[in-house]
């Protein structure tokens, strides 16, 4: 392995034979090079959905009112089914146990004011439990709790955007906005894993909101997460049940799908990752198979090899060169040439990844990367793949007798 007059000729058939080497190359390069931007794509989607469901509560149930769409217990279709505090209440004491937060929802879009700057934005009426609902950090001050709602208080918790868009400068907290006319105090503000749209809302108390509104009790939204004790598969259960008796409450036909809508994250779960597992198996199956295109050039190229070298092989058989020496000098041949290709394959397909970056995220493919695990695995895969391939015909070559190598063609 370490004898410098054999790595002298290696490398003197190698400059030689471009062609041949070439060849050889191309086909363990592109297979490792195809095999790792397929697998860093899945990656990326991968990523994609994995960002998409931590923007919520991952056991996070929501119920929108509709309108109907099938006549249903005397009661004609296109009624507008509106949820108010009775329906949350109502939901909440027949989920006892099940729940590990609610929070009803009224939203509106109001303009708020500071100063000499002013915006339309999502007013929210929440209780406190919005702030677990949502996944939302608080970057100073604090969240709006059940105080402020018995107290119907007028104060905010605003998102980070609204603090960059109206304050900008100093501590937001303690600062009065003015929402539709009536002053708020900002009490904290947020940060949100749904990025800057969510960002741009502000939650005051529910309460107030109401009050503002005439003292309507009506609700947009129910807000919910199920005991995270429970499996998706209870969730999906539990979410399905909750359906069933809001609709029975509201008279709305079972089979009416626009009634009342419901968005389901173990549902929701369960059906993209079942899409994304298909898709997986898809780019692996197609990746395998770019190994196995691979392997099976490196083959096809090696007894080519081996076949233009038997005349070669002969000489040397007739100058006294042992079969094991034959079949050494081949196979260190064929393995440098794997690897020095390996290596030109995996810098290619990562620079590959790096410079697709985050382009790709209008397609859903957030951050593709691959495993350096992945990578050695699918290297060394080539590597002994290669090894076999330049072995199984050198061995046959080297049980030719000298006579019959140099009377080949």
């Amino acid at each position: 392995m370490f004898d410098l007059d054999r790595w002298q000729e290696i490398f003197s058939s190698i400059r030689s034979n471009v062609l041949r080497t070439v060849l050889s190359g191309f086909t363990v390069a592109l297979g490792l090079f195809i095999f790792i931007v397929l697998f860093g794509i899945g990656n990326g989607l991968n990523n994609s959905f994995a960002k998409a469901f931590t923007r919520d509560a991952t056991n996070l149930i929501m119920l929108f009112g509709g309108k109907t769409t099938i006549p249903y217990a005397g009661l004609q279709s296109d009624r507008q089914i509106t949820f108010n505090n009775d329906d949350f209440e109502e939901i909440v004491k027949e989920s006892e146990g099940k729940l590990e937060y609610a929070s009803p929802r009224y939203t509106t879009s109001l303009t708020v004011k500071y100063g000499k700057e002013s915006g339309g934005y999502q007013i929210n009426g929440v209780l406190g439990d919005e702030k677990f609902l949502e996944n939302r950090t608080m970057i100073d001050g604090r969240y709006i709790n059940e105080r402020d709602n018995e107290l119907k208080q007028n104060v905010a918790s605003i998102g980070r955007m609204v603090w960059r868009d109206l304050i900008r400068d100093g501590n937001p907290i303690g600062k009065d906005l003015e929402i539709n006319g009536t002053m708020f105090k900002v009490v904290g503000v947020f940060s949100d894993p749904g990025g800057d749209w969510d960002e741009r809302h502000i939650s005051i108390p529910l309460s107030t909101l109401q009050q503002m509104k005439k003292s309507s009790d009506t609700i947009s939204t129910v807000m919910l997460s199920y005991n995270p004790n429970m499996t998706p598969e209870e969730g999906v259960k539990y979410g399905d049940e909750l359906e069933k008796k809001v609709k029975a409450r509201h008279k709305i036909s079972p089979e009416d799908q626009q009634g009342v809508r419901i968005n389901n994250n173990a549902k929701n779960t369960q059906d993209s990752f079942a899409f994304l597992f298909v898709i997986t198996a898809v780019v692996g199956f197609i990746g395998l198979g770019t190994l196995l295109a691979g392997i099976i050039g490196i083959s096809n190229i090696m007894v080519y090899i081996v076949k233009e070298r038997t005349k070669e092989i002969g000489v040397r058989k007739a100058i006294g060169a042992k079969p094991g020496g034959i079949v050494a000098l081949i196979l260190q041949e064929s393995i440098v040439i794997t690897v020095i290709s390996g290596f030109v394959g995996v810098g290619l397909g990562v620079l590959a990844l790096k410079l697709i970056g985050n382009n790709l995220e209008d397609y859903f493919i957030s951050e593709p990367s691959v495993g350096w695990g992945l990578i050695i695995a699918a290297f060394f895969c080539l590597l002994l793949s290669g090894t076999i391939a330049g072995f199984v015909p050198a061995y046959k070559a080297s049980r030719i007798k000298p006579i019959e190598a140099l009377r080949s063609e």
